[in-house]
C-alpha cells in the first residue's frame, strides 16, 4: 500500500523506519530489493537523510527489502552443484571497481575483476557454503556468496542466489570451469541432475 514498516529482529512489526534502521544499523548501511539479482535495487547509504529516498526506490524492485550492516569486507563466492551428492568449487573472489559490486560494475565496467581461487582459507568458507545450501535443502544448483571482514576476519553468509547468472562472465560458470566442468559438460550435468528428481 505504499507504506515502509520494519519488521524487527524479534519479528515485530515498527512504523519508525528511520529510527529503527539508525538504532540497530547506523550508517553507512546497505539497502536491497530481496528477491532482485544482479544488484538491480541494491544502493549504499551513506546519510541518514539518503535512507528513505533509497528505501523507496528499492522497493520499486520488491515489496520486500533488506537492510544490512556495511562491512569493509572481501567479496568471495562458491558455486554449489548436487542434489544429495553434492560439490564445491574452490572460492572465488570479487574486485569490484567502485563503491560496490553494482550491476554496472559488473556488466560494463572492464576494471572490475574476479579471482579464482581466491586468496583466503578456502577450506571453512566451503564447508560453510554446504551446510548453507543444505539448511534451504537447495537442489540442482546454487552459489553462495559470503563476505570476509578485512578487520576481524570473521565470516558472513551474504546470500545464496538459488538462480545464479549463467552468461559467460558470469561467477558460477567460472567457478566449475575452475573444478574441472566446461560450460556444456555443466549443462549436461544439470540435466542429469534435474533427470534425478
Amino acid at each position: 500500500d505504499g507504506k515502509l514498516v520494519v519488521v524487527e529482529k524479534n519479528m515485530e512489526e515498527t512504523k519508525e523506519v528511520e529510527a529503527s534502521i539508525m538504532k540497530e544499523l547506523g550508517m553507512p548501511c546497505f539497502i536491497k530489493a530481496s528477491r532482485s539479482g544482479s544488484s538491480v535495487g541494491c544502493y549504499r547509504c551513506d546519510k541518514e537523510e539518503d535512507l528513505m529516498a533509497k528505501l523507496e526506490e528499492a522497493a520499486k524492485y520488491d515489496t520486500h527489502i533488506v537492510v544490512e550492516e556495511c562491512v569493509d569486507c572481501i567479496e568471495l563466492e562458491t558455486a554449489v552443484l548436487g542434489n544429495d551428492d553434492i560439490i564445491v568449487s574452490r572460492v572465488g573472489q570479487i574486485m569490484p571497481h567502485g563503491e560496490f559490486y553494482t550491476f554496472e560494475s559488473k556488466y560494463e565496467d572492464a576494471e572490475s575483476k574476479t579471482c579464482i581461487p581466491a586468496k583466503v582459507i578456502q577450506e571453512q568458507i566451503r564447508k560453510y557454503a554446504v551446510r548453507a545450501f543444505k539448511a534451504i535443502d537447495g537442489h540442482g544448483l546454487s552459489r553462495v556468496d559470503f563476505f570476509l571482514d578485512k578487520k576481524t576476519n570473521n565470516i558472513y553468509l551474504n546470500e545464496i542466489n538459488t538462480l545464479p547468472g549463467f552468461t559467460s562472465i558470469s561467477m558460477y560458470p567460472q567457478l566449475m570451469e575452475d573444478l574441472g566442468y566446461s560450460y556444456s559438460e555443466l549443462l549436461d550435468k544439470l540435466i542429469e541432475i534435474a533427470d534425478e528428481n
